[in-house]
């Protein structure tokens, strides 16, 4: 197994008209290139890395009989991101971009032309949708766990709140959804010093506080029991904190524009009509939210499987008190176990 590849894309065209000049979209693999291909996307902020979770020969996910890619988002610092370009200020990057490019990876570097499943957690999620809607005859299952085919009216809200945290350390509020910050008069694009990161991070990280976990999962202090912290402050600083340190700033709002933008209807032959997106699915999807996800709550994957064709989509939810990380990235050992067995029981 090697480790994270990159694979040369050009210069990106992107919907908006912009251009990724000399991308790259990085990569890993697991398995043999004969084995049936599973395609499992990157999520907000996490690396290849941060995947290999739900990869093992104990788990349905064993690269002894499936040969599973691991792709990376734009922006996440493993493809061409803000942190490892000289691109400032970085384009508008969809979701529709981002699967594009790992379709030309697949098919054209990876020389596969039909995968057993696209699966993902969160904006994983937001890609196998777009997976299924935007190439519907590639796989023969989709299993998103966690997330939407369209970020809801709610999420873009939520979003607006981690965002603004993290400018208001630059002084800059938000410029509306889908919109970066709004640059006081006079003032062009700069860079940020390293007191505007790390406040503007630790502000990001506290407002996904909130966000990330149920409120149950606070009530019954599973961040004592389980994950080990000695208290509330404790995980602030050490969990939540820490891991916003550890990103970029301007890579989190690369992925959270495409997060705020995410909707696999805007595309050709849909052109909006969010019903229709969910009729041209073929794949048979397995709909997985969380029942206490604060993100993406059951109710709009129900919406998602009634638009889709009959005998297409199911649903199933993780009966967990562990919000949105129920889905991943591995804390709940439960959780864990509960997806490896739905993966199980659609086929993998």
């Amino acid at each position: 197994m090697a480790g994270v590849q990159t694979y040369n894309l050009g210069d990106w065209k992107l919907q908006s008209g912009q251009t990724i000049t000399d991308a790259t979209i990085a990569y890993k693999t697991f398995g043999d290139p004969k084995s049936p291909a599973i395609i499992y996307p990157s999520w907000y902020s996490g690396s290849i890395a941060d995947n290999e979770w739900l990869i093992g020969e104990d788990h349905t996910l064993n690269p002894k009989k499936y040969f599973i890619i691991i792709t990376a988002l734009f922006g996440n610092g493993q493809s061409t991101s803000p942190s490892n370009s000289d691109i400032k200020p970085f384009p508008k990057v969809t979701f529709y971009d981002n699967v594009r490019a790992q379709h030309i990876l697949v098919t054209e570097h990876l020389k596969i032309q039909h995968a057993r499943a696209v699966l993902g957690w969160s904006m994983g999620a937001g890609q196998t949708f777009q997976w299924a809607t935007m190439y519907p005859d590639f796989m023969d299952i989709c299993v998103p766990f966690c997330g939407a085919a369209k970020t809801s009216l709610h999420n873009q809200v939520f979003l607006e709140g981690v965002k603004s945290a993290l400018l208001s350390a630059k002084r800059h509020p938000s410029a509306g959804v889908c919109a970066d910050g709004a640059l006081p008069k006079g003032e062009e694009y700069r860079m940020w010093s390293s007191e505007e990161k790390e406040v503007g991070l630790k502000a990001l990280g506290r407002v996904y506080a909130g966000w990330g976990f149920s409120q149950a999962f606070y009530r019954e202090k599973l961040y004592e029991k389980v994950l080990g912290f000695k208290g509330l402050e404790d995980f602030m600083v050490n969990f939540w904190e820490s891991w916003a340190l550890s990103k970029d700033p301007e890579n989190m709002l690369v992925m959270l524009y495409t997060w705020q933008a995410g909707d696999c209807s805007q595309q050709e032959p849909y052109n909006g009509d969010f019903k229709a997106a969910m009729q041209g699915i073929k794949a048979k999807t397995l709909v997985l939210p969380g029942k206490t996800d604060l993100y993406f709550p059951p109710e709009d994957s129900e919406i998602e499987v009634a638009n889709m064709k009959e005998g297409v989509g199911n649903l199933d939810v993780f009966p967990s008190i562990w919000g949105h990380w129920a889905g991943g990235p591995g804390d709940s050992k439960d959780d864990v176990k509960w997806l490896d067995e739905k993966l199980r029981e659609i086929g993998l």
